[in-house]
């Protein structure tokens, strides 16, 4: 467990333990290598497009919550952390800092994680801190849409499946985002990291093999929807964990 430089708790593995580069998964068995080109040519566009127009839309509102991310609690408006990338590449995730500055613990969020500042709890519900991603899918070290980048200590337990996982973009949403975007409500506050480990992250890595043998241009489309929909209009949707359908959730 080391701190990230403005002071989120994040897990960094041992060299032992990092995640070298990792082949491509083998394309989908209907699939053309061209179509397989065309495909991912499709999503890039897509991705440098609406990446583009949303950071214009909220680029104001981001220069706001930095100045008060900074007012509220001493410390940088920005933090980034260590994840697992693209094939296997170390990631430095940008965030909106929403801990107490030189936070130390876990490095997972619960509800009742007390390292939480009162803008950091708010923002973190609405997902607010993640806007900065969006700068890795201009760079193109990320996508709108794939596989949550996980720290090198959890992708160490599922070895095999990461070989298919990461040879995709990791995404700023994707399936097992927003199967789990109540993540921080369902941890067990008590040992986050072994209930996390035990029961989400196996649900988590199905769903991240799931997307990468159905991705398309289309599919992306449709998680993007779904993703609005719980986010922005903070309606629960349920991801079926076969088919990687979504639909709202019944209460």
């Amino acid at each position: 467990m080391t701190l990230s430089a403005a002071g989120e708790a994040t897990v960094s593995p041992p060299e032992s333990e990092q995640v070298t580069a990792l082949p491509a998964a083998p394309p989908a068995a209907a699939r053309s290598p061209s179509v397989e080109l065309l495909g991912a040519a499709a999503i890039r566009t897509l991705d440098i497009l609406v990446a583009t127009l949303l950071l214009l839309v909220v680029l104001p509102l981001l220069v706001v919550i930095a100045i008060a991310v900074r007012i509220e609690s001493p410390g940088p408006a920005f933090f980034s952390c260590e994840r697992v990338g693209h094939r296997g590449r170390p990631l430095r995730m940008l965030k909106l800092r929403k801990m107490s500055d030189r936070a130390l613990g876990a490095a997972l969020t619960t509800g009742q994680d007390i390292r939480l500042t009162r803008l950091g709890r708010r923002l973190a519900q609405l997902k607010i801190d993640e806007i900065p991603q969006l700068l890795h899918v201009l760079r193109g070290s990320m996508s709108l849409v794939g596989p949550r980048p996980e720290v090198a200590e959890f992708v160490g337990l599922h070895r095999d499946s990461y070989q298919e996982i990461l040879s995709v973009r990791p995404g700023i949403t994707g399936l097992s985002q927003i199967a789990f975007a109540e993540e921080y409500r369902i941890l067990d506050p008590d040992d986050p990291v072994g209930h996390y480990v035990d029961r989400i992250l196996p649900q988590k890595v199905g769903l991240d093999e799931l997307y990468v043998r159905r991705r398309s241009l289309g599919f992306n489309v449709k998680i993007l929807y779904w993703t609005a929909v719980a986010v922005i209009m903070r309606r629960p949707v349920a991801v079926h964990r076969d088919t990687g359908r979504m639909n709202l959730r019944r209460r």
